[in-house]
């Protein structure tokens, strides 16, 4: 039987069961997240007399809430030529949309009816305010934003949150730690973009943490999912266990013109791996290609696939360039990965569990920005990479961009 990552809890139930078990909690936990933050809001107003002074912007994908939100969410991501770049892509993009909302509506109905990335990504930040408050009262109090490219809160609507607040002084926070032009650059990009459209050039001192594959607290947080990954297997199986890091995949087209993540994702592969003593044999591959055009490759499921083939039963999948639980960990890697691996005999499948709450991933965070904060007005705090783009890029946007955040500097 294939060990999903909820089965060692689960342990009598039966397979169908224990997804029904694992879809019900999700679903409960989809309710509940927006009366808990409702609670959490009420709460803060209370105790919570001084104005926000600094907003840290949690940028991230974002993903549909509800499955009525499926198709607008697949609008937005299929229009945007930094992660998807098609041909006609104004007159292709909605109608690609439509016709993929039934498949990705199915998908999400079996993890509960929706993304679970903003309750994870507003929990990240609740806590990553408490933290900052200690470790920075210059700059206090904070205040962070979920800001999604694709769902709701969606660009501008943090930055009309922050312009009702009155907030004078914002950071960028990328929550993705290895950048790529079609994700953080694609974020940054579309900041730009409202805050010349709502006029707002001048209202907001503005800073960027673009990236983070190495940090040490990272490391180390992925270090501890793994080995706790591991600790899972049964003494006799455990030294045969294979690690894959599983990244999401990009266009050859995007690799091509030098975009700089895949060279980062493996810089942190490479840092666990050191971390963890390279006590197993690992490998990096790549997953959720869209379309008929190349991607990054080898893909999870291929190599899932071959490994089975080759007659291979203990293997721990990582999700390395993903730092909370979303449709690509829950579906791709839990569900249809559980189903490849038992087709292909692979008998003894983990997933880690996601960073999500993970005390030493918040730590991690609140380090990275306290660092961050503390530097202004010292140094130009951006990374010494930000100001170089793809050396083939030829998007106006991408050097407008790079110039305003620069500038702020």
């Amino acid at each position: 039987m294939v060990q999903r990552p909820w089965t060692t809890v689960f342990k009598t139930q039966t397979e169908n069961e224990i997804q029904h078990q694992h879809v019900r909690q999700l679903q409960h936990q989809s309710r509940q997240v927006h009366a808990q933050y409702n609670s959490n809001d009420l709460q803060q107003q209370q105790t919570e007399t001084r104005p926000p002074k600094t907003a840290v912007l949690m940028l991230n994908l974002g993903g549909p809430s509800t499955l009525e939100d499926v198709q607008p969410f697949l609008h937005r991501l299929f229009s945007d030529p930094d992660l998807i770049p098609i041909p006609f892509q104004k007159h292709l993009a909605p109608l690609i949309a439509k016709r993929r909302t039934p498949k990705i509506q199915a998908q999400y109905a079996q993890i509960g009816g929706g993304s679970p990335i903003r309750y994870w990504t507003e929990k990240q930040g609740k806590l990553l305010e408490q933290k900052l408050d200690q470790m920075c009262p210059e700059s206090a109090p904070h205040k962070t934003f979920a800001t999604f490219r694709y769902a709701p809160p969606l660009t501008e609507d943090t930055l009309a949150e922050i312009k009702k607040l009155g907030i004078k002084r914002a950071v960028a926070f990328t929550q993705y730690p290895q950048y790529s032009c079609s994700t953080t650059g694609s974020s940054m990009n579309e900041i730009y973009r409202q805050v010349k459209a709502m006029g707002m050039e001048k209202d907001i001192q503005w800073s960027v943490i673009d990236r983070w594959p190495v940090h040490k607290g990272l490391i180390k947080a992925f270090a501890e999912r793994v080995s706790t990954g591991l600790a899972k297997f049964d003494e006799k199986d455990r030294s045969k266990v294979i690690i894959l890091f599983s990244a999401h995949s990009l266009p050859l087209v995007v690799v091509d013109r030098g975009d700089p993540y895949v060279q980062e994702v493996a810089a942190t592969v490479q840092q666990v791996m050191e971390e963890l003593g390279h006590s197993h044999p690992f490998r990096l591959v790549w997953q959720s290609k869209v379309g008929p055009q190349p991607w990054m490759g080898p893909q999870t499921s291929d190599v899932l696939e071959a490994l089975g083939k080759k007659g291979e039963k203990n293997i721990l999948l990582v999700p390395i360039a993903f730092t909370s639980d979303h449709i690509e960990t829950l579906f791709e890697l839990d569900l249809e990965g559980g189903e490849q691996a038992e087709e292909v005999g692979i008998t003894n499948l983990r997933r880690v569990e996601s960073l999500n709450d993970s005390p030493l991933f918040i730590s991690s965070m609140a380090d990275i920005v306290a660092d961050h904060l503390k530097k202004y007005s010292k140094e130009i705090r951006i990374s010494r990479t930000w100001d170089m783009t793809c050396p083939k890029c030829k998007k106006d946007i991408c050097k407008e961009t790079r110039r305003f955040f620069k500038e702020q500097n």
